[in-house]
């Protein structure tokens, strides 16, 4: 099955998903339409995983949670090398690290290698964490032998690739793995991909290993002049990278930012859909706080759980001063700048089910706060702005 003449990227897409579905060649979640397609021989394919030497060379193993790498990921646990795995659309951090309990037999590992294992057996893994990812296992919905990859068109998998590169994660050398249906290899005409396309270096099929000897580059990092905001309001740990590339010097601009505004100096501008922060009522302008208040905490949330949340965004304060009783608690951090970050990255994050409120503590009442006196800011309507 080869794609026609003059198409584009969907156009490919649509034409994969409906010989999957005509040819009965997918497994549930049905139909493949607008997924990664579970295919049916998943697990034959993944079993050339195990053999390739970049699996065998590798420590630690970066693998997309989509139906039909599970195999992939309880290859990496049976192995005894660190499974990596992103979290569902990037919500609530970057990666989560599994960790099977003590002594656990195969059948544990394969639950483990499934969204059960993300959510009873896995932990954040931070901003800051350092960790080197060895070896990186992408979800296709086409692919090319000469490694030209097509997602499902939703851009998460270039994204994590690209966030992964910004943190220091991988490099041009980590080889990257897709596993995929023998139907779903066709040409990808080359004058489809951007520069933010991630490609592959070996192809995974029930019947083939298909390695693609690929030189085209793979993402350098973030092309933040593809991010809208609407992207940069419900990925977190993506406004804590801007922040952090901004400050080294580079350019942030967003794709429907004007370019002739600073991207957070004086003027932050919250993302779209995005609640105002809350202001103190007592703020001043030319002597911001450098403390954060966040209210609408869950009832039933522990300290330990915002701290792990604040890690894995990489703006962990220097101390918490936690009011559970009264849901809210208050970040102090270095200086005004580092606050400021804090802010704008946790606009919009959610703990549990609760959307938290984050503002910048009044200046005067800064020093209250160890001694857990300090009073909530109230609401003041300047959504536009907040002070730097």
């Amino acid at each position: 099955m080869e794609p026609r003449e003059g198409v584009s990227k969907q156009d490919i897409r649509e034409q994969i998903w409906d010989y999957m579905e005509s040819q009965n060649l997918a497994d549930f979640p049905r139909p493949v339409h607008h997924r990664i397609p579970n295919f049916k021989g998943a697990s034959r394919a993944a079993e050339h995983f195990p053999r390739l030497q970049a699996f065998k060379m590798a420590r630690t193993i970066k693998v997309n949670p989509d139906a039909p790498q599970k195999n992939a990921r309880f290859f990496v646990l049976d192995s005894k090398k660190t499974l990596l795995v992103p979290t569902p659309r990037l919500r609530t951090g970057l990666f989560n690290k599994i960790i099977p309990p003590p002594g656990a037999t195969k059948d544990v590992l394969r639950r483990c290698a499934t969204s059960e294992g993300v959510r009873n057996h896995s932990a954040p893994v931070g901003l800051d964490s350092r960790v080197l990812v060895d070896l990186v296992v992408v979800g296709s919905v086409a692919v090319s032998e000469k490694g030209w990859r097509i997602g499902k068109g939703e851009g998460y998998a270039d994204l994590e690739y690209a966030m992964m590169v910004s943190m220091g994660a991988v490099g041009p050398g980590t080889p990257v793995v897709t596993i995929v249906h023998d139907c779903q290899v066709v040409n990808i005409p080359e004058t489809l991909l951007e520069d933010h396309d991630l490609t592959v270096d070996y192809i995974l099929t029930p019947t083939r290993v298909i390695t693609t000897g690929c030189e085209r580059p793979k993402p350098a990092g973030i092309t933040w002049s593809k991010i809208s905001w609407e992207m940069l309001g419900k990925i977190p740990i993506l406004r804590s990278l801007r922040c952090r590339e901004e400050q080294a010097g580079k350019d942030v601009t967003l794709r429907d930012e004007p370019r002739h505004l600073p991207a957070t100096p004086s003027i932050v501008r919250k993302p779209r859909g995005l609640p105002p922060p809350e202001l103190g009522s007592g703020q001043v302008e030319d002597a911001p706080s450098n403390t954060v208040y966040v209210g609408n905490l869950p009832r039933n949330a522990r300290v330990s759980e915002l701290k792990t949340a604040l890690g894995v965004l990489g703006v962990a304060p220097l101390r918490l001063t936690w009011q559970g009783p009264q849901r809210r608690a208050f970040l102090h951090y270095r200086d005004a700048a580092s606050a400021q970050r804090a802010l704008l990255c946790l606009q919009g994050f959610h703990l549990g089910a609760n959307a938290l409120k984050v503002a910048r503590a009044r200046q005067q009442r800064a020093s209250d706060l160890v001694g857990g006196h300090a009073e909530e800011p109230h609401p003041d309507h300047r959504p536009s702005i907040a002070d730097p």
